[in-house]
């Protein structure tokens, strides 16, 4: 039986990362990008009008004039409107290009407008306080030419907005991991199904699923029953065209649990079984060479979520973004914490935001590993090492995350 860090060292060595492929802008989210992209023109590309209203000189004001006969009226995207008469203004709207012989821009909440003999006239009621009011300067965020997403990042909605600034209708992004989800076990049926007395849905597989869509992976669904005709048959093809297999079930030590042995027998390299921590502990681990990466968890639904947040989830990451792995956050104890057993603890806890900017995580109770329910209530997992058998308020320790910080 291995350690909590060194099950994590085990997995994370056999990360790849994974080749290229290009994909449709709206495709690309949650994709790590591989080639940096850059501004074409400067940001914004000329001086844009950030409030409704008027733009003028400003010399006009500044000579104490305070009403403006309106020249003319310029939307966004209309062909800018030259200001030939300084004593006039132009009426203006929000991302409009400044119109030439302009250079201050008079919102609509600080102006009265009537009209003199027919003609509409604006009359300041505040006065701008000085030259290039109310404007977005060209260039006033990025420079043609300036870099805007290095390659590595994961592309998020505000990238891909980014990306099509620029006319990035395609991105180079890392292929998507392909990974087989399998759940065993006869006492499993469908979502659809009404189960029987001794039968449960199989929650894990859709679990897994869920998180790793969420982390921009894509997978299939399998279920085998407890045979072992059928796993022998049914995992060899899974093993050849997958990046990865994620089983749940099957791993401990009942007379039903034999995946071990099968994923040896066909030809998948154990590299480690058991691993010191609660819950999850029976986590068998290997690689098929030439093949997939196989996560063999336990099947009681806590034990299977506390191991693909802390082992799974990071490995995924890391194929992703082998430069971008990050270690885990870390948050403060809330109340004090018994835990005798010599074991990695994974404490569920709630968060929240102290005033002093740190996060604290609440314990939350829960009915052992086949409690999955119980999570609905918490947001991550605290992991208490196991040298320690009292655990104070006000210890830090670091975070495995189920969901965004505090939400």
């Amino acid at each position: 039986m291995i350690s909590v860090e060194e099950a994590t060292r085990r997995v994370l060595a056999t990360a790849r990362p994974l080749p290229a492929e290009t994909v449709p802008l709206p495709a690309a989210v949650g994709r790590v990008l591989l080639e940096p992209l850059y501004a074409d023109r400067d940001f914004p590309p000329f001086h844009r009008v950030a409030m409704d209203g008027i733009a003028l000189a400003f010399e006009a004001v500044a000579a104490g004039q305070t009403t403006f006969p309106i020249a003319a009226t310029q939307l966004a995207g209309m062909v800018p409107q030259p200001l030939a008469d300084s004593q006039t203004a132009v009426e203006i709207m929000t991302g409009a290009v400044l119109p030439p012989g302009t250079d201050t821009v008079v919102r609509y909440e600080d102006l009265q407008f009537h009209e003199v003999n027919g003609q509409r006239v604006a009359a300041l009621q505040v006065a701008p306080p000085a030259a290039g009011h109310n404007i977005h300067h060209q260039a006033a965020d990025r420079r043609q030419g300036d870099l805007l997403l290095p390659a590595g990042v994961r592309l998020s909605p505000a990238e891909i907005a980014v990306a099509a600034t620029i006319g990035a209708a395609a991105l180079p992004v890392a292929r998507a991991l392909r990974v087989a989800v399998v759940s065993t076990g006869d006492e499993l049926v469908e979502l659809t199904q009404t189960p029987l007395p001794h039968q449960i849905r199989r929650s894990n597989a859709y679990m897994v699923q869920a998180a790793l869509r969420q982390a921009g992976a894509e997978s299939e669904a399998f279920h085998f029953n407890d045979d072992q005709d059928a796993l022998r048959q049914g995992l060899p093809p899974l093993l050849d065209s997958f990046d990865a297999l994620v089983l749940s079930g099957g791993v401990s030590k009942g007379q039903a649990d034999f995946l071990p042995a099968m994923l040896q027998e066909l030809g998948v390299q154990q590299l480690f079984h058991e691993v010191r921590q609660r819950p999850g502990k029976p986590f068998w681990f290997g690689e098929k060479p030439r093949g997939a990466v196989v996560f063999a968890l336990p099947g009681n639904p806590v034990s299977t979520f506390v191991n693909f947040y802390q082992y799974v989830l990071p490995w995924v990451r890391r194929c992703q973004q082998p430069q971008g792995y990050r270690a885990q956050p870390t948050a403060l104890l809330a109340t004090d914490f018994s835990f005798a057993p010599p074991l990695t603890y994974f404490l569920p806890v709630r968060l929240e935001l102290a005033p002093y900017g740190h996060w604290l995580a609440h314990p939350q109770p829960i009915g052992g590993s086949g409690d999955l329910a119980s999570l609905l209530h918490c947001d991550a997992f605290l992991r208490l090492p196991p040298e320690l058998t009292e655990f104070k308020a006000g210890d830090a320790f670091p975070l495995v995350q189920f969901r965004g910080l505090g939400s």
